[in-house]
């Protein structure tokens, strides 16, 4: 699934072509993805200019001029795809509609040629929803979420305050999305290798310094994977077909057996609650 940095570089991919845009039409080529379309989907859209299109933990989050904002999760295979136009009115199209594709939107205004940005999901776990300005924060998508690890909101005292009390291994409570918002498997595993942690420890034994190493890892090591464009596993690609590069830059992630970068020693891999942990058992304690 992809996680923070891959959703990012999505974002800031698809902003340029929908921000100060208007919705002229949205095509829907089945009624559901993982869930139904909200009620009345394409009419509360077609006609709505995008004020902003903004990102929370892994969601993207498109303001519109209605007052309603287009919520947006790409599950574990969606993407959007932005369908080139090198001349008014003719579009080049790299996806054909249906099969995969299951939602387009034409975009018109700004000075620029009409745009299509069509979504493509071949699991169809992704989904999208309409949600009122007033209530996006206590929507169930983001109620209770924690803090933006990139934002000014998520710090070593915050996250020593989340993780206070918690008997639960360090690794799982990364995970919760009420101690982060966006964190995911792959970048959870490389921000405890930099600061050392083991992700078997028990949260609850987090401490000022190593808290103040932790918060600096995933902040780090976030912002470092979206300068890569995210990581390429599987499926993902930005929204101009751009594959992301970071995956040849993990330390621990899917390199079990070989040497640790800092001692040599075997990277281990364990199963903790269904997820594959990757970690230096001689470096992190």
């Amino acid at each position: 699934m992809p996680e923070l940095p891959e959703v990012e570089t999505v974002r800031r991919g698809l902003a340029p072509v929908m921000e100060g845009r208007l919705l002229s039409k949205v095509v829907l080529h089945r009624p559901d993805l993982r869930f139904p379309f909200p009620p009345h989907f394409r009419e509360r859209l077609e006609g709505q200019r995008v004020e902003a299109l903004g990102r929370r933990a892994k969601y993207l989050v498109a303001e519109l001029s209605s007052g309603e904002h287009l919520i947006m999760h790409l599950g574990m295979s969606g993407r959007f795809i932005i369908e080139a136009a090198p001349t008014p009115g003719l579009f080049y199209r790299d996806v054909e509609p249906g099969g995969h594709v299951h939602v387009e939107f034409t975009l018109e205004g700004a000075g620029a040629p009409p745009s299509v940005i069509a979504y493509a999901d071949p699991r169809r776990f992704g989904f999208m929803d309409l949600v009122a300005a007033g209530e996006l924060e206590a929507s169930p998508h983001f109620a209770r979420m924690g803090p933006e690890p990139l934002s000014d909101a998520f710090t070593a005292e915050s996250l020593k305050a989340s993780l206070a009390g918690k008997a639960t291994p360090l690794k799982a409570a990364l995970l919760d999305q009420r101690v982060v918002a966006g964190l995911g498997n792959i970048y959870v595993c490389e921000a405890l290798f930099r600061a050392r942690l083991s992700p078997r420890r028990l949260a609850r034994t987090v401490g000022p310094e190593r808290a103040a190493r932790l918060a600096a890892a995933i902040k780090q090591v976030l912002e470092e994977a979206i300068v890569s464009g995210g990581s390429t596993l599987r499926d993902f690609a930005a929204a101009d077909g751009a594959l992301g590069y970071f995956q040849h830059r993990f330390e621990v992630y899917d390199r079990e057996g070989r040497p640790c970068p800092r001692c040599e020693a075997p990277i281990r891999r364990i199963v903790q609650s269904g997820r594959s942990s990757f970690f230096c058992p001689t470096c992190q304690r």
